[in-house]
């Protein structure tokens, strides 16, 4: 069972959501905050394996909130996914930074967002690779953001490869057929990848890509 708590400041918001994911036969509501320092506390308490994390939340917002939980040992396990009210929110990469796995919008579908929350668990694929990458590209050109630690230099020629093609969205078997590999060795390039370069989850690993001018906004795909 996925253990999945629910932040967000809006009860009624978090009453649909809760019904979805407890329609799931393979999740569990174990929690639900109004606040982004409640939704810390529950994320710890609880034993949550992953938060659904509103941005916009009273006394601690879903970024700062976001932040503590990623910078917790306590709470390596667990995984954030981020809801915004627009695809464009300007803070959708200060939460990628901040340790959040992906992000969707509030009016997804509702399969989507259970299929989200099973990807974001499984610690798979980054969620909306099209816009996600889209949003990094642009917002890491914007100044007076903070920038990662940390770049592609000490990866192998293959690893660049395959750190491009995580940039473009593509998920372990659409990277193993792009490069003639099994899905096994490409998501062993991966975990390496994410090693090397200390990045939590591949949302950062976007990031990395990005920021260090190994993908390019624009460029061919």
């Amino acid at each position: 069972m996925i253990r999945v708590l629910l932040a967000d400041d809006q009860t009624l918001v978090r009453a649909a959501f809760a019904m979805l994911v407890e329609s799931a036969g393979d999740m569990e509501v174990v929690g639900q905050a109004g606040t982004g320092a409640e939704a810390v506390a529950l994320a710890r308490s609880e034993r949550a394996d992953l938060v659904v994390m509103d941005i916009r939340m009273p006394e601690l917002d879903g970024i700062e909130a976001t932040r503590l939980i990623a910078a917790d040992e306590d709470m390596a396990g667990v995984k954030v996914l981020v809801l915004t009210t627009y695809d464009t929110d300007d803070h959708i990469v200060e939460a990628l930074r901040a340790g959040a796995s992906g992000f969707l919008v509030k009016d997804t579908r509702p399969a989507d967002l259970l299929a989200a929350i099973r990807t974001v668990a499984a610690g798979e694929s980054l969620l909306s690779p099209g816009p996600t990458a889209r949003l990094i590209a642009r917002f890491l050109s914007t100044p007076g953001l903070p920038r990662t630690t940390g770049g592609p230099d000490d990866l192998t020629d293959r690893e660049r490869q395959v750190l491009r093609l995580v940039a473009r969205g593509l998920n372990n078997t659409e990277i193993a057929e792009s490069l003639g590999l099994s899905p096994l060795t490409a998501k062993t390039h991966v975990s390496r990848i994410m090693g090397k370069l200390a990045a939590r989850d591949r949302a950062q690993l976007v990031i990395v890509a990005y920021e260090s001018g190994l993908v390019t906004p624009g460029a061919p795909e």
